[in-house]
């Protein structure tokens, strides 16, 4: 049977990164006193460091600039897509014999 992965809140993450950095306190007793993984702090740490309020953005959700580079992918795959049809229709118009 496969083992379920634990989820943490954002606020969960957020607390213990606090108590990392702003408190002072060993990432390896806070690791020992919750019961998680001292990487996984650091992991935490560093995250939060590299995007501060917008780490930890949850399950399914982007990060904001994520979710803009996604957005102008979609808009510029839309607009190679109406590029190639126009390209098409110019071509059967411009044919001899029209």
């Amino acid at each position: 049977m496969a083992k379920r992965r634990k989820r943490y809140t954002k606020e969960f993450k957020q607390s213990l990164v606090s108590m990392i950095c702003e408190e002072g306190k060993s990432a390896t007793a806070i690791a020992e006193d919750v019961g998680i993984h001292v990487n996984t702090l650091y992991r935490w740490v560093s995250e939060f460091k590299d995007h501060g309020n917008d780490a930890f953005p949850g399950n399914g959700n982007l990060k904001p600039e994520d979710a803009e580079i996604r957005k102008m992918k979609k808009e510029l795959d839309d607009l190679q897509e109406e590029n190639a049809i126009l390209k098409k229709a110019i071509r059967i118009f411009t044919k001899p014999g029209n």
